[in-house]
């Protein structure tokens, strides 16, 4: 199995496709890993520095898979992906963010010494879209929220997404732009990296690229674009101030995500995120623009939308928010 690393990691080129990649990871490990990679029900693949690997399946959760690697192939893995990507990875540099060509799945690996043996994870862009009608079948919402959602969408409110990281909270947008791609609108979905999907005839894909162009950049070109909603995958920064004054002229309609522990938390997240665009915070301005909070936390093997509410006003400098109905 190293010398089959060893070799792969060897041939890999900057032009390497993403199946390429998949072949060589497969060969590396052995077909088992190939099967995970394969499997649409699996979102995630993650290796320990104990060896151990673990997989996310839709519905199910984390779980083992009994299959290890051990730590002289997981390093020629890591080293594979970055010479197959473009990138360096090394003692010095130990840490690498990629993203194998054509599928936009994400990988994370990490090398000693800030860690005691070689780590990854590997983030499948998610295949299959789930509606809103399936998050009801699966008891991830309830009827009654799903009635909340596609109404909200069909009056083209904005909806916030919050969650923890591995929530679903990207899976649920999906969803979501599954029900806006009914409208007929010119949508525009703006991403720093590829997870969204929308099959409405007028939709236009903006990816941020470091060094070339921000979030904030494409929401702000995205102004000149004639878009009757605009869709952000997450906000992360000073692009949140731009997104909410574009949903306040015009665009409503929208969706987005950010990473919050409750509802209310999103929005709070929000006023730190615009403080790094400027000194002076608006919760007016943030009330105004959003119009609905979806919360979604994991929950043991699943998913589970823990939140819908709506936000009313600002109330003495504080949000007021109420459960949508």
């Amino acid at each position: 199995m190293s010398e089959s690393a060893a070799c792969y990691a060897k041939k890999a080129t900057k032009d390497t496709s993403s199946e390429r990649l998949i072949t060589m990871l497969t060969t590396a490990v052995g077909p088992e890993m190939g099967e995970l990679l394969r499997d649409d029900q699996v979102v995630e693949v993650m290796l320990n520095p104990d060896g151990k690997l673990w997989v996310d399946r839709l519905g199910q959760g984390r779980e083992c898979t009994g299959l290890t690697i051990n730590r002289h192939d997981a390093e020629r893995i890591i080293k594979l992906v970055a010479s197959g990507t473009g990138a360096e990875v090394n003692e010095a540099t130990p840490i690498l963010s990629a993203e194998f060509p054509g599928s936009g799945s994400r990988f994370q690996g990490i090398l000693p010494p800030v860690v005691s043996a070689p780590v990854f994870t590997i983030r499948k862009k998610a295949l299959m879209i789930f509606t809103l009608a399936d998050y009801v079948a699966q008891g991830i919402l309830t009827e009654r929220q799903n009635e909340i959602l596609c109404r909200a969408v069909s009056e083209k409110k904005n909806v916030l997404v919050t969650g923890g990281t591995g929530s679903g909270k990207t899976t649920l947008v999906n969803a979501l732009l599954h029900e806006i791609a009914k409208s007929g609108d010119r949508i525009v979905i703006i991403e720093d990296t590829l997870e969204l999907q929308c099959a409405a005839p007028d939709t236009v894909f903006l990816r941020a690229r470091e060094g070339v162009a921000s979030m904030n950049d494409l929401v702000k070109a995205t102004m000149r674009l004639r878009p009757d909603r605009i869709v952000v995958g997450e906000v992360r920064g000073g692009e949140a101030l731009s997104l909410l004054k574009a949903w306040n002229t015009g665009h409503p309609g929208g969706c987005a995500t950010v990473h919050a522990n409750h509802a209310l938390g999103g929005l709070i997240r929000l006023e730190q995120l615009i403080q790094e665009a400027v000194v002076a915070v608006s919760k007016e301005l943030i009330a105004e623009a959003v119009d609905i909070i979806v919360h979604i936390e994991r929950c043991g093997s699943g998913r589970k939308v823990k939140e819908v509410v709506e936000v009313q006003e600002v109330l003495e400098g504080r949000y007021r928010l109420i459960e949508a109905k």
